[in-house]
């Protein structure tokens, strides 16, 4: 099968990226979302910041995000007297973040084997058709 033969048996958009929650998708929420699906019990701010590698301001920049999009719960405290601030992912938000990462899952599979046929196959016809490097 010549690569425009495959080109065209691939489904329309195959590489949209249908799925991908903008919310979740932004580097921060990302980890801070990561972080938090791996403790269940919830992480104090502080926490976050230091695994995240965030800025106080950043931080509560995307928490309050998740917080509106109900992905995250944000419980205020203290120990002793420290204010603490405890973040816990909501069950939707766990649910949400794993369907994401599901997503994510299928985007690379579709990528790794789409790459390995097109690696399988021979050069590009293109090559030698007058184009050079921009």
């Amino acid at each position: 099968m010549s690569k425009s033969e495959r080109r065209r048996s691939q489904p329309s958009g195959i590489f949209s990226c249908e799925g991908i929650d903008r919310v979740l998708h932004e580097k921060a929420r990302l980890g801070i979302l990561a972080s938090l699906v791996t403790n269940s019990e919830g992480l104090l701010f502080s926490e976050i910041k230091e695994l995240c590698s965030l800025t106080d301001g950043n931080l509560s920049r995307h928490l309050q995000v998740l917080q509106t999009a109900e992905l995250v719960d944000v419980w205020k405290g203290h120990r002793g007297k420290r204010p603490q601030t405890l973040v816990r992912l909501t069950d939707e938000g766990r649910q949400r973040f794993l369907e994401y990462i599901d997503v994510l899952e299928q985007i690379v599979s579709s990528t790794l084997e789409a790459a390995i046929v097109e690696q399988q196959n021979q050069p590009s016809t293109r090559r030698g058709m007058g184009w050079s490097p921009a």
